[in-house]
């Protein structure tokens, strides 16, 4: 990856990861507006650094148009990207810290470790392809390992599903899912849904089967088991 890390704020080092991970796992275009609500900034805050970063080479974004990286600006965000990841995954498998403790600590030392210091840790890991919420770590040459997944809530009845990801925008959800023993690689078989009444029912390693709301059944990524 294009080394332009060390050339960037923190501020739009986090400005390029947010349009890269907003686009990971949703089709919906990036706007100032979606920033905005991703960022906790105000609009007109979000639309300057937009303008500074597409003047940098870094985004492009064509008048009232979605918001886009260009090559080096997705060089730059997968290599933040890379190191949030493999920083959450070190706190977790090595220091014990739980899943939903780690985002916070990763968003802060993600902008003050080296590239060399990521690259040890992942030695020290094994290499791994995944962080502890299921979200691929990008590897040095920029490719992302991304497993062909569909959210839970999208699932039919009778379907017998891998739990693949969760996503740790909102740590109350990794702990009401862990309640649940609902976690990475929880094989899942869909019971009923409900959608008169916003709940899927699902049954984890032949227990009674568990009600789960279909807004939180939005944080988790299925692939077929």
């Amino acid at each position: 990856m294009v080394a332009v890390i060390g050339e960037l704020t923190a501020a739009n080092q986090d400005y390029l990861k947010v349009v890269w991970s907003a686009q990971e796992w949703s089709d919906e275009p990036v706007t100032t507006t979606l920033l905005a609500r991703r960022m906790g900034f105000s609009p007109s805050t979000v639309s300057e650094a937009v303008k500074k970063l597409t003047g940098q080479g870094l985004l492009t974004h064509a008048r009232y148009g979605a918001i886009e990286l260009s090559d080096a600006g997705r060089s730059a965000a997968l290599t933040m990207v890379r190191r949030h990841r493999v920083i959450e995954t070190f706190l977790v498998e090595e220091l014990g810290y739980g899943w939903d403790e780690v985002h916070d600590e990763a968003e802060v030392l993600e902008h003050a470790v080296s590239d060399r210091l990521v690259e040890a840790l992942e030695n020290r890991l094994g290499h791994p392809e995944r962080d502890p919420h299921g979200d691929p770590i990008p590897r040095p040459d920029g490719t992302v390992p991304a497993p062909a997944a569909r959210q839970l809530h999208l699932v039919e009845a009778g379907s017998h599903v891998r739990v693949a990801r969760i996503s740790d925008v909102d740590p109350q959800v990794l702990r009401y899912f862990a309640g649940l023993g609902i976690a990475l690689d929880t094989v899942l078989d869909v019971v009923e849904r409900r959608d008169f009444a916003g709940t899927l029912s699902a049954r984890v390693a032949g227990a009674v089967p568990v009600e789960i709301g279909l807004a939180a059944a939005e944080a988790v990524w299925v692939t077929t088991a």
